[in-house]
């Protein structure tokens, strides 16, 4: 069984990798699958692909909300219910839960990300009664019982305790802070040390209860499952929820105009470096351009611009990666990188020089041909399992882009030109970066970092 590692989302890290991937990820490996919308009789909605390869049966889905709905002062409620919603429910209790899980082989997990509570589950075909099944009774019925909730609690507070000393987690919290303020994105989805001792039973049943609806739902379904079958399944599994959300409105938010700089001081001799700045929304209609062009930059791993720049020719870094970030109410884009404490000043230079190139002169012909080129033809080796086109089309869905994207989608990379790369460029970048480096004081960048205590 696969379980959602409650600690481990990192804004650097995590949410730009599935971003990026989601975006290249256009076109599946089984090109020729037809996208079928499905509704079931009770009006539940699904897109679908049916594909009988191999006996299993993927689906991802999510419900609009997620850590933007989590009460002020309380971040962390939603993170907390992901972790305990497979943790038993209506007559089951946890062991019982995972017991039925793991004999069947099925799949059950659960996410917070910024504005959507995600799910995932992934079974065999003769087990899909009983993996529908049991996900119904974990939306429906979750128990909260004391003694899970507080397990999960601790190890929730574990990671974060952990985070306190990882550079790359402390630049990533520090980075939306600075981007977004008080405003919900600028908070942490797993929460923070103060927040996760506060939220109780209470306020996670408010959280289901709020989130959790048909109305908000989206769902992708992949495998070997004919659409009648699976009309019925849905409705068994989500037929039941409530049919409305009451979700707190989120405003629309800018990120913070560049340029500008934060420092958090920590005692080690690998410094972090996470940049960005205000991104493209994915309605604009720039934003192809603007993922072509950042792919030049930053996103395109050892050929971009920032590689060559700060790791081959000055040998600053061992990877330095930029990618667009979309959220519903905002957009960024945010690059990270290590290194040596003493060359964080010469990094953070080399990069700003390299972004403020891009800014003024944009790519070039060629840059611009070659990016096209391999983002049209890297997709087919991108979506090679059901479980990945599950989640490509619930990711389509959830960006409003229209269910025959993948035909048209190469179409629109050709459509970009070096004057829209150009203009793209310039609205990036032209402002300059939100600048955050964590590692040691740069008067003491020169010195050995500081040995351990001597045990008596």
């Amino acid at each position: 069984m696969i379980r959602f590692s409650i600690g481990a989302q990192r804004l650097a890290s995590g949410l730009i990798t599935g971003a990026v991937l989601l975006v290249l990820a256009a076109t599946p490996s089984h090109a020729a699958a037809k996208i079928q919308r499905l509704v079931s009789p009770g009006g539940i909605e699904a897109w679908f692909v049916q594909d009988a390869t191999v006996p299993l049966i993927a689906m991802e889905y999510a419900f609009s909300g997620g850590a933007a709905q989590d009460p002020s002062g309380k971040s962390g409620v939603g993170n907390l219910v992901a972790g305990l919603l497979d943790e038993g429910s209506g007559e089951l209790d946890s062991k019982t839960f995972h017991e039925r899980l793991e004999r069947r082989a099925i799949e059950l997990s659960f996410s917070s990300t910024r504005d959507y509570f995600r799910g995932s589950l992934r079974m065999l075909k003769d087990n899909k009664d009983e993996a529908f099944g049991l996900l119904n009774l974990a939306l429906t019925s979750p128990r909260f019982d004391a003694a899970d909730v507080e397990r999960i609690r601790a190890q929730v507070l574990s990671g974060l305790r952990r985070d306190t000393t990882n550079p790359t987690s402390l630049a990533s919290r520090k980075f939306l802070e600075v981007a977004f303020g008080d405003h919900p994105y600028g908070r942490q989805a797993n929460g923070t040390l103060d927040s996760v001792p506060k939220i109780d039973v209470s306020d996670m049943k408010d959280y289901v209860r709020r989130v959790i609806a048909k109305d908000n739902l989206r769902i992708a379904v992949v495998g070997d499952v004919d659409a009648d079958t699976l009309g019925k399944l849905l409705d068994k599994t989500f037929g039941g929820l409530p049919a409305k959300a009451s979700l707190t409105q989120v405003t629309e938010v800018e990120a913070t105009k560049p340029p500008q700089r934060a420092f958090v001081p920590l005692d080690v001799p690998q410094t972090v470096v996470t940049f960005g700045g205000p991104g493209i929304r994915r309605h604009d209609p720039n934003f192809m351009a603007a993922y072509v062009v950042n792919h030049i930059l930053g996103g395109g791993g050892m050929s971009s611009r920032l590689y060559r720049e700060v790791r081959e020719k000055r040998g600053l870094a061992y990877s330095v990666y930029q990618s667009l970030l979309w959220m519903d109410r905002s957009a960024l884009f945010i690059g990270n990188t290590g290194t040596r404490a003493d060359r964080a000043g010469e990094t953070v230079d080399a990069i700003e020089k390299e972004v403020r190139r891009m800014a003024e002169e944009g790519p070039t012909q060629m840059e611009l041909d070659e990016a096209k080129s391999y983002l049209k033809g890297s997709q087919m080796l991108a979506l090679d399992t059901s479980s990945k086109l599950a989640q490509a089309l619930l990711q389509y869905q959830l960006d409003k882009l229209p269910i025959d994207y993948i035909e048209k989608r190469n179409a629109i990379v050709d459509a970009v030109t070096l004057d829209d790369a150009k203009k793209a460029a310039q609205k990036l970048w032209g402002q300059g970066l939100l600048t955050v480096v964590v590692g040691r004081a740069p008067q003491a960048a020169a010195q050995p970092a500081a040995a351990p205590p001597k045990a008596n």
